[in-house]
């Protein structure tokens, strides 16, 4: 009698702490928008710029990390991208100008790529049985929402006690403190014969001959732009753009009096209700086509935005923005990765997936860093908020060609 395999392991558990704990810090950035703007007298374009340079760095340490990971072991990737974040993180405490903040967050960055889902998901992946691969992606991703639920708002608390500069020497401890979980994350290389026997040149060959390898990198800038202006502006767009909450509502009653509260609420609402969007996408991922449940997320995605941005902006629609948006958030994470190993297989499943996240982070990059430079020239988000439908739009007709099945990894590059 065959024993039917486990979907929680020791190496889903140790996944899960370590993405939430990085995950929680990195969410956390748009609430010291305002805080590091107003402290030196910074134009908005410049601490977003940071912001950008960091989710640059992250995509571009994606391929690397998950490169030395299969190299080198999963475990002391992680390690090192831990010290990089923590490093990161006390350094830009000492920062007194643009250009010094700018360029420690290559650290951060870095350290994100080191402890996030490229390397993170790599090691869940293999460790899944096929028949719970995607419902274990799908929860370390929702992992990320949690840290997310929970990140903006501890950093709004800690403000509020403390300067900013201590805020981020907190967080540095605490990435630290997740290196606790590492002993879990012990996996064997699950892979067939095929692709133990493929090097990892013949597999980049492959992929980047592949046109469905192109479109999903292209189909996931848009995601990357999306998130990456939402994280970074959205607690300062609804501080300026909504109305104040009503002194005797429901939000005051819960202790959300001001906008600036409100903003930080709305990233924890995003990312508690992707904890089951993100759930709900890696069960469907499991039965229907994982391209046509993308097409559907950015469609749905392009529909929330444009609804948003034509309605006046109040407590009750920032609220409705934040659960729609939120229940597709993350959703594209297990479908995305998921596709990657169901066609190019799970031997260099972190450097392929390193790569499409690569695009994903440039697409951040141009979010965060347009949301800046655009507000400083119009006083505004509404334009930069536009183009992130457009490219919404263009993400779901992308996907639409993807042929969905497994390559012939004995096939010559």
């Amino acid at each position: 009698m065959t024993t039917k395999a486990p979907l929680i392991t020791p190496v889903l558990i140790g996944g899960c702490i370590i993405i939430l704990i990085g995950f929680a810090a990195r969410a956390s950035f748009g609430v010291f928008q305002i805080p590091i703007a107003s402290e030196f007298g910074w134009p908005r374009s410049e601490f977003s710029l940071a912001i950008a340079i960091q989710n640059l760095a992250w995509g571009i340490g994606q391929p690397l990390f998950g490169a030395f990971a299969e190299r080198f072991g999963d475990r002391k990737a992680i390690i090192l991208g831990a010290l990089f974040y923590a490093a990161g993180l006390v350094l830009s405490s000492f920062a007194v100008t643009p250009g010094t903040m700018q360029l420690l967050e290559f650290l951060v960055g870095f350290g994100i790529a080191g402890t996030g889902f490229g390397v993170i998901l790599a090691v869940v992946g293999r460790a899944a049985s096929d028949e719970n691969r995607s419902m274990a992606l799908g929860i370390a991703t929702a992992a990320g929402s949690a840290g997310q639920v929970i990140g903006a708002p501890i950093a709004e608390i800690l403000l509020g006690h403390f300067p900013w500069q201590t805020v981020f020497i907190i967080f540095a401890g605490v990435i630290l403190l997740s290196l606790f979980a590492l002993p879990m994350m012990r996996s064997e290389k699950m892979a067939s014969r095929a692709e133990l026997e493929q090097s990892l040149g013949q597999a980049l060959k492959q992929a980047f001959r592949d046109p469905s390898f192109s479109l999903i990198a292209i189909g996931f800038f848009s995601c990357g732009y999306q998130l990456g202006f939402i994280t970074a502006h959205f607690p300062a767009m609804v501080t300026e753009m909504c109305g104040t909450p009503a002194p005797d509502g429901m939000l005051a009653a819960l202790g959300i009096s001001t906008t600036s509260a409100l903003g930080a609420v709305a990233i924890s609402v995003i990312g508690l209700a992707n904890i089951g969007g993100t759930l709900a996408a890696a069960w469907a991922g499991k039965r229907f086509s994982k391209k046509y449940l993308l097409a559907g997320i950015y469609t749905a995605r392009t529909i929330i935005g444009a609804t948003f941005i034509l309605m006046p902006i109040t407590p009750t629609s920032v609220l409705l923005f934040s659960v729609a948006m939120g229940s597709l958030w993350l959703a594209t994470v297990p479908l995305t990765s998921g596709l990657v190993a169901h066609i190019y297989g799970l031997r260099y499943m972190g450097t392929l997936y390193g790569l499409v996240f690569l695009s994903h982070q440039i697409g951040s990059f141009l979010g965060v860093w347009l949301g800046g430079a655009l507000y400083d020239v119009y006083g505004d988000y509404t334009l930069v908020w536009w183009v992130g439908i457009a490219v919404g739009a263009l993400s779901a007709l992308v996907h639409l060609p993807i042929r969905e099945r497994a390559l012939n990894l004995m096939a010559p590059a």
